[in-house]
């Protein structure tokens, strides 16, 4: 069965995930830049014919991510800030992710901009789009004979 949207893309965090995943290790290891980009991990699924996006957002504050809608796209950005280094901390591992971060999604056709609602609690963040993921049947065209019979 056809998805009603077509998910989340964002090329350029999905390509430094993928790197991350194979080379990260190896670039902490060897000087790589603690403060790269991150992608927050994200689920996607429907309830009830709505659409639910949750994303795991530790350390950041509600007033430093953005929801837009523009163009029936859905971006969700933001930024987790980097604390500052503790004076005389020994690290001997330094893993966590800062900077910011991009998310989009084209949502179906006719959604209502007033049926998007979000909600910030214990560090993730959920926007649910109301009826954005009910099914609906395909609308049959039907074909017509040759002009003039």
């Amino acid at each position: 069965m056809l998805s009603p949207f077509r998910g989340f893309w964002d090329v350029r965090s999905e390509i430094d995930r993928m790197f991350d995943e194979v080379f990260g290790g190896l670039t902490r290891r060897f000087g790589g830049d603690d403060l790269a980009e991150w992608s927050p991990a994200m689920d996607v699924y429907s309830k009830d014919g709505d659409l639910v996006i949750k994303l795991e957002l530790p350390g950041v504050k509600p007033e430093d991510v953005d929801i837009t809608l523009q163009d029936g796209v859905l971006t969700i950005s933001g930024q987790r800030k980097a604390e500052q280094e503790r004076e005389g901390a020994g690290y001997y591992v330094k893993e966590r992710r800062y900077g910011s971060f991009r998310r989009s999604m084209r949502l179906p056709e006719g959604v209502d901009e007033s049926k998007i609602h979000a909600r910030f609690e214990d560090g993730v963040l959920e926007v649910v789009v109301e009826g954005a993921a009910a099914v609906t049947e395909p609308r049959r065209i039907q074909i017509e004979g040759p002009k003039g019979s």
